[in-house]
């Protein structure tokens, strides 16, 4: 059964990172998958700082206008008053980096941010910016955003339809199954892929859509890029540029696996995994309660996943790498962290209340501490 969502307006973590950082003469670079919320987080910022702000539309040709004519003092009598300039959709702007590092370097105070939908953007944006910029990014609403909303037992009722049909905000908003159902579908076939045909050739975009299926049949299992060409029947080079083409609009995230001390660990194999749930069910049309499914398992390792990613971001722990351990004679745990050196263990069973560490892994890092991560006690290790 699924339940509404309790709708309202929700406080972003990232609107606390950002204002933290308006002081600091930089361009912050805010990205993230379309639809994440990026728009509506500035706008509330801006009517924060409306008198001391400027709001500029990438995609306006009023904006192209005002920021053609590249020179200093154009853009200080554009900014004259101004401390704080926001663009929105900034990676259609020409040249957008050389403007912004113009007018960073010259004009004080002030902050600007720059939005994106893409990893392409920053090639667009970043570049000349070097030592001059923040690079954020932002997700589908994170648990610890949605607990502003509810109790624990809501959080509790709400978690099947978090497995099911994901976090994107605008969920939030919608009352019944069908609509959410309607609007996943239309944010994978009209809005996800869309920077990837935009901004790269792709002759057949049915083998990008193809090899998504197959992905998201294969969360939490090792990916074969040979495997994955042969069914599809495109080279491994071109298998391996798809996947770097829908990493870069944050669709997916792989994993690799971690090798310290064993030579009978696998360190080449990598593992993909899709940044919402609701996403990966869309892609395979698969909306069927957790009773009537096969795949709760993978859904539960990939929920966990993109929440720890939500979490540690949020919280500015960007020092901490990932992994997934496993030995050639199959012994396995779903997640490594790393962080100052210091490794940690987790494994994840959505029913199971007890997991052993696996031998080789004990006596290889006797020191790394090891953690069954359940629907039972989940909540404290994503920040909620």
């Amino acid at each position: 059964m699924f339940f509404s969502y309790l709708r309202g307006v929700f406080h972003r973590k990232m609107l606390d990172i950002l204002e933290d950082n308006l002081n600091r003469q930089k361009v912050t670079l805010l990205l993230g998958a379309r639809r994440v919320g990026k728009t509506e987080l500035l706008q509330t910022l801006f009517r924060k700082k409306k008198k001391t702000g400027l709001w500029l539309n990438g995609e306006d040709q009023d904006t192209l206008t005002l920021l053609d004519n590249r020179s200093l003092a154009n853009y200080k009598k554009l900014l004259e008053g101004y401390n704080l300039l926001i663009i929105d959709e900034a990676q259609f702007i020409p040249d957008i980096a050389l403007k912004a590092k113009l007018m960073i370097d010259n004009i004080q105070p002030l902050h600007i941010i720059l939005t994106g939908s893409s990893a392409f953007d920053i090639e667009k944006m970043g570049n000349p910016l070097v030592g001059r910029s923040i690079t954020h990014h932002m997700f589908p609403l994170a648990q610890m955003e949605w607990k502003q909303k509810e109790n624990a037992i809501e959080t509790r009722q709400h978690l099947e339809d978090r497995l099911i049909l994901g976090s994107y905000p605008e969920i939030s908003q919608l009352t019944t199954t069908t609509q959410k159902v309607e609007y996943l579908r239309e944010l994978v076939h009209t809005y996800l892929l869309k920077d990837i045909l935009m901004f790269e050739q792709i002759n057949n975009s049915q083998k990008l859509r193809d090899l998504l299926v197959l992905l998201a049949y294969q969360v939490g299992s090792e990916v074969s890029m040979h495997e994955l060409g042969r069914q599809l029947g495109l080279s491994k080079n071109t298998v391996e540029r798809y996947l770097d083409l829908l990493s870069k609009v944050f669709v997916i995230y792989s994993r690799t696996g971690y090798s310290g001390n064993l030579r009978k660990e696998v360190a080449k194999g990598r593992k993909w995994y899709f940044v919402d749930n609701g996403i990966r069910n869309a892609i395979i049309n698969n909306f069927k309660p957790l009773a009537l499914r096969t795949d709760t398992g993978a859904l539960w390792e990939q929920y966990m996943l993109s929440e720890r990613i939500k979490y540690l971001s949020y919280t500015n722990r960007y020092l901490v790498d990932s992994f997934f351990w496993r030995t050639y004679d199959q012994q396995e745990i779903d997640l490594i962290e790393m962080e100052n050196t210091r490794l940690s263990a987790f494994e994840f069973k959505w029913k199971e209340d007890k997991a052993k560490t696996p031998v080789a892994f004990a006596k290889a890092y006797p020191d790394a501490p090891f953690q069954l991560i359940n629907q039972f006690n989940y909540l404290e290790w994503i920040g909620a």
